[in-house]
């Protein structure tokens, strides 16, 4: 079913999906209504089978609403539906290393965003005392504490699920003050992920850092003294929608594989053995994974959507014709990244 505009869907400031996809679509510009709070009642619209954010509703098959979620497949029916300025190359070598980027922020990066956000006071107070505001700015302040109160116990019971813990959370500050420095100098070589011009890597990148890096106060402390340069990328992404594009913005084979390959060699040394662990844990039925990232010990639930990303990033890399699996063999090997392709 073909796709009309505005395109309509809800979200939350705080949600770095939400930002992710309202980023995107003013870069292509695409039309779109946003929502804050719950249109389902309001609107007639239909609830997503799993509530996450952002909710898009689109015609399925048959021309009837559904609501949508989940930010990458999103995005490639999007690539399909509407030309102009994608956000996928259209090398399949380079293809490839966008979804493997993409993947490793939406799943890793974002470990970082909820850690931080619910494992320190400051930041537990401002997410706590902003969120509630977002969807009922007119509550009472007494309605508003007890959200809050509801919102932070919530979450902070929540972090086990992403991997935060006592034991994981030298993990997890250690990997994003890298990706700082990576990616502090991979924009300052080329402006964005593959080239001069945004991927959806980028978006997915960007998404985070609207938490990380301008919302929550300890990992924005942190860029700011570490990354100026990602602060303020992270501000030219939000509203990319006067970027003049050409094909030519996207870099070469060779430059990527030399400039990606501190990106992913991160990839391999922190995210690559989560996934390994996670999907070993989900077909042996088991309910937690301990592993060893970075050195460190690692423990966290196993999660079944996990096991899906490590299967889709190898049905990614199946799909390409043998030239082009060779090209990310070489460019992957010995990064670590390289063992995500492994059966």
């Amino acid at each position: 079913m073909t796709l009309s505009e505005p395109l309509r869907l809800k979200g939350a400031p705080g949600s770095p999906y939400t930002r992710k996809m309202i980023a995107y679509m003013r870069y292509r510009h695409i039309r779109y209504e946003f929502f804050i709070g719950d249109p389902a009642s309001s609107l007639g619209l239909p609830r997503p089978k799993v509530e996450l954010l952002p909710t898009f509703y689109l015609p399925n098959e048959r021309g009837e609403i559904e609501a949508v979620v989940d930010s990458t497949p999103l995005i490639r029916r999007f690539e399909t539906e509407f030309s102009g300025r994608e956000t996928i190359p259209g090398n399949p070598v380079a293809a490839f290393l966008n979804y493997l980027i993409e993947d490793y922020a939406d799943e890793w990066l974002t470990k970082a965003m909820f850690h931080y956000r619910w494992y320190y006071d400051d930041d537990i107070h401002k997410a706590g005392a902003i969120l509630p505001r977002w969807r009922a700015i007119q509550a009472s302040d007494e309605q508003l504490k007890g959200l809050s109160e509801n919102i932070a116990r919530r979450q902070i019971d929540r972090l086990y699920v992403v991997g935060s813990n006592d034991i994981t959370a030298p993990v997890i500050e250690d990997s994003y003050l890298r990706f700082l420095d990576i990616m502090d100098k991979l924009i300052e070589k080329q402006g964005y992920v593959l080239g001069s011009r945004p991927a959806s890597a980028d978006f997915g990148i960007y998404a985070q850092m609207t938490q990380l890096s301008h919302f929550d106060p300890t990992p924005s402390a942190i860029c700011l003294q570490r990354a100026l340069r990602v602060y303020a990328w992270t501000d030219r992404v939000d509203d990319l929608s006067g970027h003049q594009v050409d094909d030519s913005q996207w870099a070469d084979i060779p430059t990527l594989a030399d400039n990606l390959r501190p990106f992913l060699t991160e990839i391999g040394k922190v995210y690559a053995p989560a996934l390994l662990a996670n999907a070993q844990a989900v077909m042996n039925g088991e309910k937690d994974f301990s592993t060893t990232i970075d050195g460190k010990p690692w423990s966290q639930p196993a999660f079944p959507y996990q096991a899906k990303c490590l299967m889709w990033i190898r049905e990614a890399w199946q799909s390409l014709n043998e030239e082009h699996r060779s090209q990310v063999n070489e460019i992957l090997a010995g990064t670590g990244a390289d063992s995500l392709l492994q059966a």
